[in-house]
């Protein structure tokens, strides 16, 4: 069966009637085009990638959707259902679509990583995903993995327990997916073209988005602000993605506390705050009761700015909450309640509010080790050539790296095709397990190594228990970087500032309750420690998702080996993969 994605997503302009029936048409919806298989229901539909007319701050502008949705189509499906997706690119630009966070358990065909699972979709070409969800459910997403094309092109999917299964906690009244996005007064592909051409930072956003739509702080923007209706005394869940391509970003709820339950598709020890923090990549579920006084809140969105001196979107986006009061906007009506939100750079409240993530209950840790490795990852500088334009710092071009090596992507095949039929020339297995020059890291002159552009991967045996030191650096600036690994989840051992030091902070790991995340926020000026099982074949992309970064090159690519048996090998490749 097929099911038409382009339903009217949470968040677009509707009336209020619609609102209230939102949830209970599109559960109808869900079922209606599901068809069993072996291990649960089969989800079908066609993305047309296509331009589309909006207006955002008073100007006309055609940009890139799927099936004419700004933001896409969101998807609702359970645990152990499968999806069959066909990409149809009717853009000019080329295309892939990533699935933010899903394994892709043996389907490393479907991640969509443009040149490393796959080619990308060519202008007028199609693709079809095909992948099955096993053992995950919550909040994760969907999004363009080519170039910007993600600025616009993305969408919630949300993957509900199995059927007579229930969440580990009281089942709320309402869901709402609230996405959270970033808006540029021109063509997104322009911005970073120029910046490539020029070897300097690209501009920065002229807005940040709630499900779409800039809200009442911005010009032109107040008649189309994102609406969340909600009754008193109701218990909501709210699903708050940030798709966001280079911020990180702080959001409060005017009155309201929010008790978080997960995390990444991965359920946490609930605990309360007034404030979260998102990462781009990021996702976290909260609860909110509706218990205030009959009015209207604002959702307000706004930067976290860990880099010193740097330029940065200092606006703030809005929504409403909006209870069930009949008081409607109107001449005599007092405007939305104003959350307290905290200042761009207060690392102190983001240090502490990653420290309150834990795992439910205790977790079995996946040892003994058998791959310790130290990535540094930060950004760097090229020296100017003859004939470039640069500018970067006295006369240099941005770049990024991890271990000094600056991640280059191939054009004639992609990664997993080469690994796969073995075609010569397109990567190297020897990147390096740790920095391959020692220094002071973070500190304030630390001197810098011209980064290596090359595409190297590192090899993995299937089954290795692999922990990784992530360590930031304060070569040109230091910021947090949220890293995000391709096809895995991971524990998040622990978090520190300073150079990592195993005699001391290894004391600091979490071996009781971490939390399982598929996107860590490396601190500022800090690092992380993460454990996984390396227990999924493939070429498997691990980058720092602001989306300038990982196009300045910080970025590498795990090449994880078959294992014993069909089950654990990579499955053949599609038929209709695409060619480069």
């Amino acid at each position: 069966m097929n099911v038409d994605f382009s339903i009217k997503e949470f968040g677009a302009p509707r009336d209020e009637e619609d609102d209230r029936n939102a949830l209970h048409n599109m559960e109808k919806r869900r079922n209606s085009g599901r068809s069993f298989n072996e291990l649960g229901l089969t989800f079908s539909g066609v993305y047309n990638v296509q331009g589309t007319p909006v207006k955002r701050l008073c100007k006309s502008h055609n940009i890139i959707t799927v099936n004419g949705q700004f933001p896409g189509p969101n998807i609702e499906v359970r645990n152990g259902d499968t999806l069959i997706i066909t990409v149809s690119n009717r853009t000019p630009y080329n295309v892939t679509i990533h699935w933010h966070g899903i394994r892709q358990i043996r389907t490393a065909w479907a991640d969509g990583p443009e040149f490393v699972t796959q080619c990308p979709v060519k202008p007028g070409g199609i693709y079809t995903y095909r992948f099955t969800i096993k053992d995950q459910e919550g909040t994760l997403w969907w999004h363009a993995h080519s170039s910007w094309l993600r600025a616009t092109v993305y969408g919630a999917l949300i993957i509900h327990p199995k059927e007579k299964k229930n969440y580990p906690f009281l089942p709320p009244k309402r869901e709402y997916p609230i996405l959270l996005g970033e808006w540029w007064d021109q063509n997104p592909i322009d911005v970073i073209h120029e910046a490539i051409s020029t070897g300097s930072a690209p501009s920065i956003s002229d807005a940040f988005t709630i499900n779409g739509q800039p809200g009442d702080l911005y010009n032109c923007s107040s008649k189309e602000i994102t609406i969340f209706p909600v009754n008193p005394g109701e218990t909501i869940l709210l699903r708050f993605i940030n798709a966001a391509l280079n911020t990180e970003l702080f959001v409060s709820i005017a009155g309201h506390s929010m008790m978080v339950v997960a995390a990444d598709a991965s359920y946490v020890k609930p605990f309360l705050t007034s404030v979260i923090m998102l990462a781009p990549g990021q996702t976290t579920d909260v609860l909110i009761t509706t218990s205030l006084p009959p009015s209207r809140y604002y959702i307000a969105a706004r930067a976290y700015s860990s880099a010193e001196s740097l330029p940065f979107d200092n606006t703030t986006a809005t929504a409403i909450l909006d209870y069930d009061c009949g008081c409607l906007p109107g001449p005599t009506q007092p405007p939305p309640a104003q959350p307290i939100l905290p200042a761009f750079n207060d690392t102190l409240t983001v240090t502490a509010f990653s420290a309150a993530f834990k795992s439910p209950t205790p977790v079995k840790l996946p040892s003994p080790v058998d791959e310790h490795l130290f990535f540094t990852v930060g950004l760097g500088l090229f020296d100017c050539l003859p004939g470039q334009i640069c500018g970067g710092p006295n006369h240099t071009r941005l770049t990024a790296s991890i271990n000094n090596v600056s991640f280059v992507l191939p054009y004639s095949s992609s990664l997993l095709q080469a690994h796969k039929l073995a075609v010569p020339g397109i990567f190297t297995t020897d990147f390096p397990a740790k920095p391959p020059v020692e220094f002071d890291y973070t500190g304030k002159n630390v001197g810098r190594e011209q980064p290596e552009p090359a595409t190297k991967l590192y090899k993995l045996r299937f089954g290795s228990v692999v922990q990784l030191v992530l360590q930031g650096t304060s070569i040109v600036a230091a910021e947090n970087h949220p890293i995000h690994l391709h096809g895995y989840n991971f524990y998040i051992l622990a978090e520190g500032f300073g150079d990592f030091d195993p005699a001391r902070d290894t004391e600091k790991f979490n071996l009781i309750d971490p939390p399982l995340r598929n996107t860590v926020g490396v601190p500022m000026k800090g690092w992380a420690v993460i454990r996984f099982v390396a227990d999924n074949p493939g070429v498997w992309l691990l980058h720092c998702h602001l989306d300038v970064h990982i196009t300045w090159g910080l970025a590498m690519a795990f090449l994880v080996e078959d294992g014993l048996g069909v089950l654990e090998a990579l499955e053949p490749p599609p038929l209709d993969l695409p060619l480069c």
